[in-house]
């Protein structure tokens, strides 16, 4: 099966590969959008970001793709898509992050807890 072949992701790691599940995007781009999705408690440095793009690169989930704005501040920004491997990979990812939230919410640690 295919997504065997996906490695395994850090948080921040797939952090990146949803952001870039909408479509290509910057570096800057990437770190908002984990921001806003996280209502400001992720905050992924340029440190944390770019070593977690090149892990990305380098295990075939993302590439760099040429700029196709005509901004020439754009021209200095790298941007990065998923591969379909990356697609895979934040999926099962996804799926797995989804069932852990059901047995947490089955457990009663989300939201009102219920009485034993």
């Amino acid at each position: 099966m295919a997504d065997r072949n996906a490695p395994p992701l850090t948080p921040a790691g797939f952090q990146v590969l949803l952001a870039l599940a909408g479509g290509a995007a910057h570096g800057y781009a990437v770190m908002r959008f984990v921001e806003d999705v996280s209502d400001g408690t992720v905050r992924l440095g340029p440190g944390t970001l770019y070593r977690t793009l090149q892990r990305l690169v380098a295990d075939g989930l993302v590439v760099e793709v040429a700029s196709e704005s005509p901004d020439p501040h754009d021209a200095r920004r790298r941007y990065y898509e998923l591969t379909e491997l990356g697609r895979i990979a934040a999926s099962r990812e996804a799926e797995l992050l989804s069932r852990l939230v059901a047995v947490a919410s089955d457990a009663g640690l989300l939201g009102r807890r219920r009485s034993a």
